[in-house]
């Protein structure tokens, strides 16, 4: 079993809790650090530095992670959102510091020698944020204007009135030899019933054609409610054809890329594609959803740096 080193004293309690149960994971899986980072798709510098607690941890390494060790990846998630939290409240992890630039206006007397130093001073210029723009309002509409349209209104009710009365009597007028003209109106058709909803579990926000071009995190497809159904390694990279049945869509994710490394999901002439853009180890991945009922009418292919393409069989 690999020999840790002790945590910081100065660790957020979070951050430590977290680490000691990613340490304590892999001691009781009986597999070294090496064979998680090739089980997982992420290097064994990345492990090392957030079994360290000198990094955070990738979500998609803890997903990952979960899998291979046989660990709830619900209640695993759970515990590295409040690390997330405390990496945050220690602040970054590499102690960078922010620069904020002031801009002071000094009113220096430039006649005066080195003695007149403690008559300088040192004025700094503020200026008031312009506010709103005084609002006018309209002047009253004098009540002479007011009552002019009340009275249109009236006037032109009481015509539609009596247009109205003169239409009926002539209508009774002219059935009264016990026939009736009048049209009668077709029976109005019945309003079309709305199709029932599919009930989703909670957390769960679309299902089949509802999921395509979304984001399966955000719409709560992946985590313990999806799996890998195809996938395949290419040096240090790996391409995963990942699929909910509960949301009845299906995604591509690669892990252990490059930037600039591309990935697509390919089913029923559809495709959807995501682009490896950030630097250092953590360098995955993973593409909107696609409408899919079966994960292995899906398939994944990633297009690296030098032009190869590699696919998932299907």
């Amino acid at each position: 079993m690999p020999g840790w080193k002790a945590l910081s004293d100065e660790l957020d309690p979070d951050v430590r809790a977290f680490t000691e149960r990613l340490r304590r994971l892999i001691d009781r899986s009986g597999l070294g650090v090496t064979a998680v980072a090739e089980r997982t798709g992420h290097d064994r510098a990345t492990w090392d530095a957030c079994l360290d607690a000198r990094r955070p941890v990738p979500r998609s390494a803890v997903a990952a992670l979960a899998e291979v060790t046989g660990t709830d990846p619900g209640g695993l998630a759970a515990e590295w959102e409040r690390a997330e939290r405390g990496w945050s409240r220690s602040g970054r992890p590499d102690g960078r510091t922010v620069d904020v630039d002031v801009d002071v206006d000094v009113d220096v007397d430039d006649a005066g020698g080195a003695d007149d130093l403690d008559d300088r001073t040192m004025q700094i210029r503020r200026f008031a944020a312009p506010g709103p723009a005084p609002v006018t309002s309209p002047p009253p509409t004098p009540p002479a204007a007011r009552r002019r349209p009340l009275l249109l209104y009236a006037a032109g009710t009481l015509g539609a009135l009596l247009v109205v009365t003169a239409a009926l009597l002539l209508v009774d007028l002219g059935g009264a030899d016990g026939t009736d003209d009048r049209a009668v109106a077709p029976p109005s058709p019945t309003t079309p019933t709305a199709a029932p909803s599919v009930s989703l579990p909670a957390g769960v926000k679309c299902a089949g054609p509802g999921c395509t071009g979304r984001d399966p995190e955000a719409m709560g497809c992946g985590g313990p409610l999806a799996t890998t159904v195809a996938r395949t390694r290419v040096g240090a990279a790996q391409v995963e054809v990942r699929h909910s049945a509960t949301c009845a869509a299906a995604w591509a994710r690669i892990s252990g890329a490059a930037p600039g490394d591309t990935v697509t999901v390919s089913a029923a002439g559809a495709t959807r594609r995501a682009e490896v853009v950030s630097a250092g180890a953590d360098t995955d991945a993973y593409t909107p959803m696609l409408a899919v009922t079966a994960g292995a009418d899906a398939t994944a292919c990633a297009t690296f740096a030098d032009g190869t393409e590699h696919c998932t069989a299907n």
